[in-house]
Formats: structure tokens, C-alpha cells, sequence
């Protein structure tokens, strides 16, 4: 795929239930996608009869991570939604994240920088956590507003998170957790994360916010 100078990178991130990320991905090579990456993970969601952000309990899900062009987006995004029925609950979510920068990839070597938009409706909150963590930040986070979120499993290999056996260095395995919320109520979810697993302290936790450009399928 060839890319516009004038165009900005950004990731198009699609969460669905698993079997479905494939379809989705040779789906969207009509529209000049040339591939992605799926990650596995776990939806949370919190029952509510006005808001219910994933609409599953403890359902194995597909998240689906592509570096598209503003342009590629454009024609993609709302095909993608409209063919897998994101309107409807329970059919996934897709939102997109303005980057800022990419290394290791020719094909976005003309990329431009990150541009900050104005006040975005929703941002993506991202908690890294040892494994076994990651229901404490969906409660905490709940406990503040959110309505569920995705586990990622993930391994880490910072200074704070290594151990050793028999003098060898092991990374124990991480858990990601992805929440998608209003920008409103993004200080007092993080707050509440940080508190409740004590994230200021060395080696309990990472969470770090990004905005959000566009999204379907959040109810």
C-alpha cells in the first residue's frame, strides 16, 4: 500500500468475538489494507440497562490492530462497521488512535506526526499489570464509572518485573487492560486504578491514556 505524504497514521483497533478478526481482515484488503495484527483477550463488561460497553461477561474476544493511512480509514472504517453490523450490541466496537510516530516499517516510512484534536469524546485507557491483576482494574475502574473492558495476556521485561530462578532471569506474564471511555470521566477512572492497585509504586503497574478519534459500536 502505497502512502500519502499529506495523509497521518493512525492504529484502527477492532474488538470482536472470537472467529471473527480474520473475516474482518480480508474483508478490508478490498479497501487497500494490506494486513494487521490479532491479539487475544478477554471481554468484561458491567451490566447496565442504559450503557453496557462490550455486552458480554468473560467472553473470549479478538482484537484486531491496523496502521492505516487517514485515507485507507476513511473508505474502510465505515464499510467495516456497516458489513459487521457494529451498530448492533454484541457485534464488536472499532475505534482509531492518532500515532505519532512508526520505525521498522517502509511502507509508512512518509507517515505524518501526531496531531493533537480538539477535546475528543472518548480516549483509550491501557493498564499493564502482573497476571491476575487485571479483574482488580476492571473493578476499580467500574467502581468509577466504566462500563467493562478487554484483557490482553502479555508478558513484560522491565527492571521491576524480572525474578530469577536458578540465577536465570524469568519475565513473568502480564495482562493489558483496554477500557474505552468518556473523556469526562477519564481522570476519575485512573485515579481509582491507581489507588486501588497502587500503581505509584514501582513494579505494580503501568497505565498510560490515549485519545480517541473515531469509534463504532460503544452503547
Amino acid at each position: 500500500m502505497s502512502m500519502n505524504p499529506d495523509n497521518q497514521l493512525e492504529a484502527f483497533c477492532v474488538i470482536v468475538n472470537h472467529g471473527y478478526a480474520n473475516k474482518i481482515l480480508k474483508y478490508a484488503k478490498q479497501y487497500g489494507v494490506s494486513g494487521g495484527t490479532v491479539f487475544l483477550g478477554i471481554g468484561t463488561s458491567k451490566h447496565n440497562k442504559l450503557l453496557n460497553f462490550l455486552d458480554l461477561t468473560d467472553t473470549r474476544k479478538e482484537i484486531l490492530l491496523m496502521l492505516l493511512d487517514r485515507s485507507t480509514i476513511d473508505a474502510s472504517f465505515d464499510a467495516i462497521a456497516e458489513k459487521f453490523k457494529f451498530n448492533r450490541p454484541n457485534h464488536g466496537i472499532a475505534f482509531t488512535i492518532l500515532v505519532s510516530k512508526i520505525l521498522g516499517s517502509h511502507l509508512y516510512s512518509d507517515a505524518q506526526s501526531y496531531k493533537e484534536v480538539n477535546k475528543p469524546m472518548h480516549k483509550a485507557i491501557f493498564t499493564i499489570v502482573d497476571k491476575g491483576k487485571a479483574e482488580d482494574v476492571v473493578a476499580a475502574a467500574n467502581q468509577a464509572g466504566s462500563r467493562g473492558g478487554t484483557i490482553i495476556n502479555a508478558r513484560g521485561s522491565g527492571i521491576h518485573e524480572t525474578s530469577k530462578l536458578f540465577n536465570m532471569a524469568i519475565s513473568p506474564e502480564k495482562e493489558v487492560v483496554l477500557i474505552l471511555a468518556k473523556t469526562d470521566d477519564v481522570n476519575n477512572i485512573t485515579k481509582t486504578i491507581v489507588d486501588a492497585l497502587d500503581i505509584n509504586k514501582p513494579g505494580n503497574g503501568i497505565i498510560f491514556v490515549q485519545d480517541v478519534n473515531q469509534t463504532y459500536g460503544l452503547y
